[in-house]
Order: C-alpha cells, then structure tokens, then sequence
C-alpha cells in the first residue's frame, strides 16, 4: 500500500470513533429537538448544562476504561473491573467511617488536620485496593498461565465477597464525615463555576494524558503493544512478558482505585458491595467501540473516551426523549456487536 494512502488510513481509524461520537450526538440531538417541540418545552440536549452531565457521567466508565485500554492492547481482559470498583468505594467508604470513629481525640484538637489526614489514608487505601485487585488477576494469569476471561470471571465473584465481608451485607455509609473537597469530585456542575465541569472529568483528562504519552513514547507502552500484537514474538526480541503483563494489570487496578473514588463520591458517601454489577461491561464496550481490539495489539485513549462519551450521550439521550432503560440496553448491545464485527473485518482486511 502507498505510504501515504497507509498514513491516511490509519488516521481515519483513528479518527473513526470521534467522528462516530458526533454523528450519535447529532442524531439524538436532532431526535431530542422533534420530541422537545412536538411536548412544547424547550430542547435540553444542546445545552451548557447537557455537555457538563454527559462529561461527568463518562468519567466513571472513562478512567476505569483507560486501564482497561492497557489490557486490552496487552491482549488480555477483565471482566471483574465492576466489582473492583465497588470494593474499592466499599473499602474507601469504611475507612473513612471508622477512621473517622477512631481519631476521636485528634478530632477535637485539630478538626480539620484530622479530615485532611483521615480522606489523605482512605483514599490511599482505595487505589493500593484497586492496585491489589489488579496485581492478582495479573499474577494468576501470568505466573499460572491461566485464561484472562476465565481468571477475571472467578475474581469478579471473589471481589465482591469480599467487599460484601468488609460492609456485613449492607452498604457502608459515610455521610457528614466526607470533606466537601472529596463529596464534590463527581458534581457534574461545578463549584467555583469557573472550572466548567466536574473535577473528575478534569481528572480524567490528566490521566488520559498521561497514559496517551506512556503508550507512545515509552519503553513499556511499545511492550504492551507488542505482547498484544504477538506474545510469541516479544518473548523472542527479550521482552519480560509475565512482568509487563503484571505491571499492566496492576496499573489498571490503580485507574480502578480511581474509579472506586468515583463511585464513592457518586453514591454521596457510599460503599455498596453490589453497585459495580455490569459496569465493567460499559468499561469493556469504550474501549472496544474506541476501536480496540480484542485480539490485542490495538487501541487508543483517544478512541476510548470517545468510546465512553459514545455510551454516555446514548444513556443521556434515552432519558431525555423518553426510552426505557431496557431498550437503552439493547441499543448499546448492538453497537458493541456492530464495533466488534467491524475490527474482526478489519482484521481479516489487514491479512489478505
């Protein structure tokens, strides 16, 4: 193929899932508007406030999802992403109700050193859960050499034992003891108003960042993209596999831990074991309609946060013309079928 024509080629699939985003925004825009009109009330989807609720509601699935990219690229999956998230917010949220109970005596004398402290240790303890979560999948699956869909299917049961053990089989509550710094990470419209959207999406834009340069610049990320490509191959050019591998997942788990302080802040100061169920669906479906793929090797931060925003405006635009939740469900299903047959093409295009 003519390099140019190459070069071309790869930034419209790289550029697909952007410009998917805005022909889904479009069409239930233009949906939203006819419904809006035919009701007598003014269209909402257009709206300052429309773009801040989306963006705050893909920042969940999109930080937890950048971790999830890493995997994928890396040839892996996992499928226990969803009740890692809500053991990471189950642990942060009892660390910070008897935390808080026992620095009763440093409460008194210097109240706010002691919140500072109090949210500095559960939210250090919510990421090392989230990085736990992932170091394990990644050592069974690397120093056993076990399926990842198989290893990940069994820790998403285990996980959520366990954070059901660490709660008592109720939801772990924190209400009044969260500083308003940690409560207003997830408030989709901002205070001081001069940040425009929530923190969280801020920091999502940080860490997207972040792991966008550590893909194309590093060392590490050329290894990633090269056990995904051909695991064979990178053992053979020296590549330390089952190291990388570990260091894949265990990153992941620390966007996880992430993910869990979303959570958190999400539910109001909540823990609940059981809230992660299906949400690592929605993290693993980003990614793959950001142009993933599942057989590894291929991938991009831009195309996953378009992937998440894709699912977002989707969700968003059901509710505001009026679908159910159940067919918002099946709508989301197809397009991950319709993104998965799409790379399987491309794939099969690329070997011929």
């Amino acid at each position: 193929m003519n390099p140019i024509r190459s070069r071309f080629a790869r930034l419209a699939w790289s550029l697909g899932p952007l410009l998917g985003l805005v022909v889904v925004a479009l069409v239930f825009g233009a949906i939203e508007y006819k419904v809006a009109t035919g009701e007598g009330r003014t269209p909402q989807f257009f709206t300052p406030e429309s773009l801040q609720v989306v963006l705050n509601h893909a920042s969940l699935v999109g930080v937890a999802a950048l971790g999830m990219t890493l995997i994928i690229i890396a040839g892996g999956i996992d499928l226990s992403a969803g009740t890692a998230i809500a053991l990471t917010a189950t642990s942060i949220a009892w660390l910070y109700r008897d935390g808080f109970d026992g620095m009763s005596g440093w409460r008194d004398t210097s109240p706010l050193l002691a919140t500072l402290a109090l949210s500095v240790v559960a939210i250090a303890g919510g990421l090392l859960t989230g990085c736990l979560c992932g170091l394990v999948n990644g050592a069974l699956i690397s120093l056993l050499r076990l399926v990842p869909f198989i290893v990940t299917l069994g820790t998403m049961t285990a996980f959520q034992g366990i954070g059901r053990t660490i709660s008592g089989e109720t939801p772990v509550r924190a209400y009044g003891k969260v500083p308003d710094l940690v409560a207003s990470l997830q408030k989709p419209y901002p205070d001081p108003g001069w940040l425009m959207v929530s923190p969280g999406v801020w920091i999502l834009i940080i860490l997207a960042i972040l792991v966008a340069l550590v893909l194309r610049y590093t060392v590490f990320g050329r290894h990633v993209f090269a056990i995904g490509s051909n695991e064979a191959t990178a053992r053979l050019c020296g590549i330390n596999v089952i190291r990388t591998r570990i260091l894949v997942y265990t990153l992941a788990g620390a966007f996880i831990g992430v993910a869990g302080l979303y959570q958190f802040t999400v539910l109001g100061g909540e823990g609940d074991p059981v809230s992660g169920l299906g949400l690592e669906l929605k993290v693993i479906a980003a990614v793959v309609i950001g142009g993933g793929s599942l057989s590894g090797g291929r991938g991009s931060v831009l195309g996953t946060l378009s992937g998440a925003c894709i699912i977002t405006v989707i969700q968003h635009g059901c509710v505001l013309i009026g679908v159910p939740d159940h067919y918002q469900d099946i709508l989301i299903g197809l397009i991950i079928i319709a993104a998965v047959t799409i790379d399987q093409l491309r794939t099969r295009i690329g070997t011929n």
